[in-house]
């Protein structure tokens, strides 16, 4: 079991991405970096926004290490880190309906 940051109540590191997909090559990547992402343990909240839950703020690091690693040759990328209290207090619409349903994290144990 992970020990818990008590401060941060847990963290969500967000990936955003704009990637070029005009040629055969260029979607492959930006799909291979997609792909990358959801092994990782990511979920989609929206076309090229991609979130994950950790109970640590340290539970993030080596994830960047290997998004780094894994860098599409073009587009834009940034990484954002927000606690659990940030994202829960995020407002959502979906076809102009405020959603009022809390997202429950999933935590993945790996051994």
């Amino acid at each position: 079991m992970m020990k818990k940051d008590e401060d941060s109540g847990g963290m969500w590191c967000l990936v955003m991405f704009d990637l070029p997909v005009g040629t055969k090559s260029e979607r492959h990547e930006a799909t291979v970096f997609r792909n990358l992402l959801l092994d990782m343990g990511y979920m989609m909240v929206q076309f090229s926004v991609y979130a994950r839950y950790t109970p640590t703020q340290s539970g993030n690091r080596s994830t960047i290490n290997m998004i780094k690693k894994h860098l599409p040759s073009g587009g834009k990328v940034r990484v954002l880190h927000i606690s659990d209290h940030q994202w829960a207090q995020s407002l959502r619409y979906v076809n102009n309906v405020p959603q009022h349903n809390t997202e429950a994290p999933d935590v993945f144990t790996l051994f």
